[in-house]
């Protein structure tokens, strides 16, 4: 109400006053039906908060891309492999083209990948020499040059963000397995290891499968209950022997295992000394079935299937 409404209402009250009209009904009804009309109108404190919140939002949009867009100039992403400049996944276009995928057809047991098809059900001759504890195995790829240089950075040099895309690539290899499983359970560390490294790099590659596939993780069932050298250098009955008995399934944790399906992940499949020892320690805390989902798998190409 402006200066001049005022004016008139005051002369307005003064004149009704003089005639003996009531002046406090009139108020009342007045300001009454002056509700709605204000009530109808925005704030204009409100409205200017809410333009400044807007603002400072965008501002903060538009500074985060300038401060990103400056960070990938500064510092570009580089391809683990060959340190070129790369956007994305760490791999440049010519180093994904040099990783091996691995496809059928390949051994059903081991997922060894065959030069040529045998047949259906035709196993390798390493699945027939030396049947490993767990039922199948696959991997993502081929352990190459390149793919030797994820491993090692995944595990050795902090690059927890390879874990994505190498876990993207297991699910898609796994997928079979993984529409089976009822729990996923990461290779552990010895937590001295642990401690040292900071992170299970099989977890962090677990982690990222849980969240493609729904199968949750049980990570706190299978423990590393003594501690092992590096597997590096090791010959393959030296192997198994430094793995012996080094895992166990917490008695508190039975329950988690117990005739559940489970699909052991970890980073690398060589010998297969690891996994076969983990997969015995699960079944013998009764799981169902113990298969073995890894990013990368060494391939001896020299042997034929039987």
């Amino acid at each position: 109400m402006d200066c001049f409404a005022s004016l008139a209402m005051t002369n307005r009250v003064a004149r009704m006053h003089s005639r003996g009209t009531p002046v406090c009904r009139l108020r009342v009804d007045k300001v009454n039906a002056s509700l709605p009309l204000m009530d109808a109108q925005p704030s204009p404190s409100r409205s200017i908060s809410s333009h400044l919140r807007g603002a400072l939002n965008t501002c903060r949009i538009a500074w985060s891309h300038a401060a990103r867009l400056a960070l990938d100039i500064a510092l570009p992403t580089l391809c683990v492999a060959c340190r070129e400049p790369v956007d994305g996944e760490g791999v440049c276009a010519a180093c994904w083209a040099k990783l091996s995928f691995i496809a059928p057809p390949f051994c059903p047991r081991l997922g060894i990948p065959f030069v040529y098809d045998p047949g259906p059900g035709l196993l390798s001759m390493e699945a027939i020499a030396d049947p490993p504890a767990y039922a199948r195995a696959r991997a993502a790829v081929r352990y190459d040059d390149v793919a030797r240089t994820l491993v090692h950075a995944l595990k050795y040099q902090d690059r927890t963000d390879l874990a994505p895309a190498m876990g993207r690539w297991m699910a898609r290899a796994g997928h079979e397995l993984l529409g089976e499983a009822d729990a996923l359970v990461p290779v552990p560390l010895h937590w001295r290891r642990g401690w040292s490294r900071r992170y299970n790099q099989s977890g962090a590659l677990a982690r990222v499968i849980e969240r493609q596939t729904g199968v949750k993780v049980t990570s706190e069932a299978l423990r590393r209950v003594r501690p092992t050298q590096q597997q590096i250098g090791l010959s393959r009955s030296q192997r198994a022997s430094n793995v012996q008995g080094a895992f166990k399934v917490a008695a508190d944790r039975t329950a988690d295992i117990q005739g559940r399906r489970v699909v052991l992940i970890d980073d690398v499949l060589t010998s297969g000394a690891t996994v076969d020892a983990c997969a015995r320690a699960l079944l013998r805390a009764k799981a169902a079935s113990v298969d073995v989902l890894v990013f990368a798998r060494v391939v001896d190409t020299h042997k034929a299937p039987i």
